[in-house]
C-alpha cells in the first residue's frame, strides 16, 4: 500500500557528515508529517527530527544545530543532513511518515538504515 525506503547510511568518522533520504511510494495522497527516528543497540527508539507538511520542524536536543531535516512534497521525500557527527549518533535510523492514502491515514515506517560513527 505505502512503502518508505531510506538511503544514505554508512560509516563515517566523528566530525564528518552524512545525508539520509527517504522516499514514500504507493497509494500516497498526502503526507502530513515526516520524520526520522533512531535506535541504538539496547536503547529505545527515539525521535531525531520531524517536519510538518507546512515545513515546521522539531529536533531532539541532542542534534539541534548539527542536523537539518527537509522535505520535498512534490517528490514525497524527506532528507536528514547530519553534520558534526558524534559516536553517540551511531544507530539505525528509521524514516516515518503519517500518510493519507486512498483508503485512510496511518503511520508508516521504513526498514531502517545503519549509521555508524567511528571515534
Amino acid at each position: 500500500q505505502v512503502r518508505l525506503v531510506e538511503s544514505g547510511g554508512g560509516l563515517v568518522q566523528a566530525g564528518g557528515s552524512l545525508r539520509l533520504s527517504c522516499v514514500a511510494s504507493g497509494r500516497v495522497v498526502s503526507i502530513y508529517r515526516m520524520g526520522w527516528y533512531r535506535q541504538a543497540p539496547g536503547q529505545q527508539r527515539e525521535l531525531v527530527a520531524v517536519i510538518s507538511i507546512g515545513g515546521t520542524t522539531n529536533y531532539a536536543d541532542s542534534v539541534k544545530g548539527r542536523f537539518t531535516i527537509s522535505r520535498d512534497n512534490a517528490k514525497n521525500t524527506v532528507n536528514l543532513q547530519m553534520n558534526s557527527l558524534k559516536s553517540e549518533d551511531t544507530a539505525v535510523y528509521y524514516c516515518n511518515g503519517f500518510i493519507m492514502t486512498t483508503v485512510g491515514s496511518s503511520d508508516y515506517w521504513g526498514q531502517g538504515t545503519q549509521v555508524t560513527v567511528s571515534s
